[in-house]
């Protein structure tokens, strides 16, 4: 698929190499066709990695997506280039006046506060609420979606006795939900949290459905029935070597880490890691903008179809 991102952007070199059509503005103004409008709100500490990754997927489909990036106002994230900042992304006051086919809301690495503590949970919040009028399907990651859970549904989340780290196996629970369309029986997704949430929860709340879950991870997606909100709790975004980078970091901080599950071959940590999960990723985030937002969303979101978003 064509994506339209900022012809600046390092994804645009990162996904080139990769032979994957990234679309110059010039170029997607001649195709007479109306592109799927993506926001993504990037909470991520390594904001450049997670725009790469992202965009790769969503990527893999014949519609042309244009992508638009935000972050929180205010936080001054660690990791990624001020000049970055104030070059590709804006502030959700910048866009609450539009209509978006899709809504991304990455995880971030706020696990350990209470969600209320966390610098920006006010602005998140109205990000949410906004979105239940602005935006056709929100696709929520990690900490996104426990945050969303806990927003929408009341549902907690829940300290883990220890890290989950790794790739685990995962099998499709409702195969009746086209977001799994065409998966295999049993798939592998990277995870990396200190909290989860509970199937006993989630029951409580009947618009929601599990689609697939892992005997060591437990609830992996869910979504309601409408596929408006979507809530996944693994990395499928991940590349090949994030898992490596989280790993290595944590052990040279002396922080309590094990070798990730699955990950090498036979946990050896001085062999290359595989990744086996490059074609469930690809058909996860195809399967969302196919099904969730291309073939529902209204041709018009500029304000005269905003009745179809509620």
């Amino acid at each position: 698929m064509p994506i339209r991102i900022p012809n600046e952007l390092p994804a645009v070199r990162t996904l080139t190499e990769e032979n994957i059509f990234v679309m110059t503005e010039n170029r997607a103004m001649t195709q007479d066709i109306r592109p799927l409008q993506i926001l993504l709100l990037n909470l991520m500490p390594t904001k450049i990695a997670t725009e790469t990754q992202l965009s790769r997927l969503l990527s893999n489909t014949p519609l042309q997506v244009e992508l638009e990036l935000i972050a929180p106002r205010g936080h001054v994230p660690k990791n990624t280039p001020q000049e970055h900042m104030l070059a590709f992304y804006r502030h959700f006051d910048d866009v609450r006046s539009r209509n978006f086919d899709g809504l991304v809301i990455t995880g971030a690495p706020v696990e350990h506060l209470p969600f209320e503590e966390v610098e920006y949970w006010e602005e998140l919040c109205e990000i949410m609420e906004w979105s239940k009028s602005h935006v056709h399907s929100t696709f929520h990651i990690c900490w996104g979606a426990q945050a969303g859970l806990y927003y929408h549904y009341g549902i907690p989340k829940v300290p883990l006795e220890k890290k989950l780290f790794g790739v685990f196996h995962h099998v499709v629970e409702r195969k009746s939900n086209m977001l799994f369309r065409g998966s295999d029986d049993v798939f592998m997704v990277p995870h990396s949290r200190h909290t989860t949430v509970r199937r006993e929860d989630i029951e409580k709340a009947p618009e929601l459905k599990i689609l697939a879950t892992s005997p060591e991870a437990g609830i992996y997606a869910l979504a309601t029935e409408s596929g408006r909100q979507i809530f996944i709790t693994g990395h499928s975004e991940y590349d090949a070597r994030t898992l490596e980078q989280e790993y290595l970091r944590d052990k040279g901080q002396g922080k309590p880490i094990d070798v990730p599950k699955n990950y090498y071959p036979n946990d050896d940590d001085t062999q290359a890691p595989r990744m086996t999960w490059r074609s469930c990723a690809n058909l996860l985030y195809s399967n969302w903008l196919n099904y969730f937002v291309y073939q529902t969303t209204p041709y018009d979101i500029s304000g005269e179809d905003v009745h179809a978003f509620r």
